[in-house]
């Protein structure tokens, strides 16, 4: 009797500071994993840059150690999925391969004058009718517009056909190709300001605005199939490239936010909240994006989303500016030396306050110190912070789509119980986490199992899906009418904190 060998899938993840692959067998169970950190630098206020030939050997050396890891060959992986940090951008010459400027972090504020100067030339509901995003640095849009000013020869290299452009799957995909294959799939070219979501195609009309030609911009694909394979070189064999998604739409369908109305949160470095809208987009009335979600077949999904640019950035500066830390993992047990904030609020906005406020020159303030502040006050107002900034983008999304959202279904690289509850406590909502966290990367490696028939169909995902927690809102009305009132009143204090010009 002959058995076939287990075959495998494989997830690379290229998030903001980490690059992760992680191998699951049939069952959606871990079986093999790998991740690595790579460098950012920070060349002037507001300027936030990666080395895109680092980001290529960081996702290329997880890949193959987690392959090693489980005594695999590439043999065994029956398909690739890839999810990304999204808005980043890089350009690169196609004939040398090689990026023309370090990449461009999608949290980077460099071009927040060229989108006051698109809102001068009264481009906002142009903008959002055609790509349902608001005018903002974090799109990938003015990065594009920067980099071809400012870089020597980048407008000389365009014109000759030379020059390639790519949010961070465009460029993994290209190299795992040999550049065979240019690409990117519609829920990461939703989120450049160039794509129309009605149409799914490049906006000539919005090309030619801001100046950038179409001859640079990647073929845009489903979310779902197969579109190359990795070279021989690469893994030691070629495995299908059978699925590209932005982290946080992978996210979504991780955690098996099928129906309209479900809601996921993701905690990370900022803390993305989406809703799937089903199969026509939702222009928000409260400021919130308008983006799709996935693309399988030809059926497209789309969601709301609201972007909390800083979550455990504020965490990390804790423990990395204030040294009130040793640890991420540290926070919760130094918020529990309290038994509330003290009366301190922290607004998170280091890098600008996204949605619904979208005021790029907010900065992160710190109010209600008094002589009694304690680490743990801080602490304690730091979760709570990441709590109430989630829950701005939540209560208007249940106002734009006119449905009470049933829970929110939550995940990310920190989570905690004393955040979790207090989320619940602020939206009143049951708050799921599941046995599984690092959703990104199930929704990416669950669309190539998709792809290539190594799971049947979104039933067969269904029976994987685990709760460990749920947690239910238990404080009193009133206590949660406090927190509202002097969150309320410490964001509008920090709206526009710097002038445009300074």
């Amino acid at each position: 009797m002959s058995t076939e060998k287990e075959k495998y899938i494989m997830a690379l993840d290229l998030g903001t500071s980490v690059a992760s692959a992680i191998i699951f067998n049939h069952d959606g169970e871990i079986f093999s994993e790998a991740s690595k950190e790579f460098e950012q630098s920070f060349p002037r206020p507001g300027w936030i840059e990666q080395d895109a030939v680092e980001l290529w050997y960081s996702i290329a050396s997880v890949a193959y150690d987690a392959i090693s890891k489980g005594g695999l060959t590439a043999g065994d992986i029956a398909g690739i999925g890839i999810t990304n940090q999204r808005e980043t951008t890089i350009l690169w010459n196609r004939e040398t391969g090689k990026p023309i400027a370090n990449v461009i972090v999608w949290q980077d504020r460099r071009t927040s004058h060229i989108c006051d100067r698109l809102r001068e030339q009264g481009l906002e509901e142009t903008i959002k009718e055609k790509t349902g995003l608001q005018i903002d640095a974090y799109f990938s849009a003015t990065k594009i517009m920067w980099l071809l000013d400012h870089v020597k020869g980048a407008r000389e290299l365009a014109g000759q056909g030379k020059l390639a452009f790519g949010t961070v799957d465009s460029w993994v995909v290209w190299k795992f190709t040999k550049g065979a294959c240019h690409i990117i799939d519609v829920s990461n070219a939703s989120r450049t300001m160039l794509f129309n979501i009605n149409t799914l195609q490049w906006d000539e009309q919005l090309l030619d605005m801001m100046n950038i030609p179409v001859s640079i911009m990647p073929e845009v694909r489903s979310s779902s199939e197969v579109y190359a394979s990795t070279h021989p070189s690469v893994l030691g064999q070629a495995i299908p490239l059978a699925a590209v998604i932005g982290d946080q739409q992978a996210a979504l369908f991780g955690q098996q936010c099928f129906e309209k109305g479900m809601v996921k949160n993701t905690y990370n470095t900022g803390c993305f909240i989406l809703m799937n809208t089903g199969n026509q987009p939702v222009f928000s009335n409260h400021r919130l994006i308008t983006t799709i979600a996935w693309k399988i077949g030809n059926e497209v999904t789309y969601a709301l989303e609201g972007s909390v640019f800083n979550g455990n950035t504020v965490i990390q500066w804790l423990r990395d500016g204030l040294n009130l830390i040793d640890s991420i993992e540290d926070i919760e047990n130094l918020a529990k030396s309290e038994p509330d904030s003290g009366g301190v609020f922290i607004v998170p906005s280091f890098t600008g306050l996204g949605a619904p406020y979208w005021d790029q020159y907010a900065r992160g303030t710190l109010f209600g110190l008094n002589m009694g502040t304690t680490a743990g006050h801080i602490a304690r107002a730091t979760l709570e912070a990441i709590a109430l900034r989630s829950a701005d983008v939540i209560k208007a999304m249940e106002a734009d789509i006119g449905i009470d959202i049933p829970e929110v279904r939550v995940g990310g690289t920190f989570l905690n119980d004393t955040m979790l509850q207090f989320q619940a406590d602020i939206l009143d909502l049951p708050v799921v986490q599941p046995v599984r966290t690092e959703m990104p990367s199930v929704g990416a490696a669950c669309l190539a199992g998709l792809a290539v028939g190594f799971w049947k169909n979104i039933e067969e995902l269904k029976a994987q899906h685990r709760i460990a927690k749920v947690f239910h809102a238990k404080m009193e009305k009133e206590k949660v009418k406090y927190f509202l009132k002097y969150w309320n009143k410490a964001v509008n204090k920090s709206l526009s904190w710097i002038d445009p010009l300074d």
